[in-house]
């Protein structure tokens, strides 16, 4: 299971770096609003991590993990000039999960693969309350963006897109 030693990992520095978090267990789900259903919050209080393919130039190729409020999207502009990119793209899935260690649905706001950038939105790191899945399709985590942002140590910067006018995520 991919996600095992992911899962613990994260317990474990949360646990070490003195965090308060709660566990939620719920019914196997990864897509941003319907597990956000299934805990009872709010989209915009979840994290969602996007795994990234970043293109410098014809020769350097670095992968981001983007992580923004669940009711927004990445911003692949605001990437590409934070890079200074030639190209910006989603990473295939078989990159994405060797370097988020977790099966798709399960990405964690965090990285623990020196080859994977963690960028986060400002939106993000101010909420009182942030859920993700822990690694696990089963089980969320809750913990607030300021101790988010002290363990993970996101890079911290405008990544989010726009509130989608008609409400939708697409």
């Amino acid at each position: 299971m991919p996600g095992h030693d992911t899962y613990q990992r994260l317990i474990s520095l949360l646990d070490t770096s003195c965090v308060d978090y709660d566990l939620i267990d719920h019914a196997p789900e990864g897509t941003t609003d319907a597990v956000s259903a299934l805990r009872g919050h709010p989209a915009s209080e979840a994290a969602k991590c996007i795994v990234l393919r970043v293109k410098v130039d014809r020769r350097t190729t670095r992968h981001v993990l983007a992580v923004v409020p669940g009711d927004r999207r990445v911003d692949l502009d605001a990437i590409r000039t934070l890079f200074a990119a030639r190209y910006v793209g989603f990473s295939d899935a078989e990159t994405a999960e060797r370097l988020a260690r977790a099966v798709p649905g399960t990405v964690l706001p965090f990285s623990f693969d020196p080859e994977l950038e963690l960028v986060a939105d400002p939106d993000v790191v101010v909420r009182p309350r942030l859920y993700f899945n822990a690694a696990r399709l089963d089980r969320s985590l809750c913990m607030s963006g300021a101790d988010y942002a002290r363990t993970a140590q996101p890079r911290v910067e405008p990544i989010a897109g726009p509130h989608p006018a008609d409400g939708t995520l697409a």
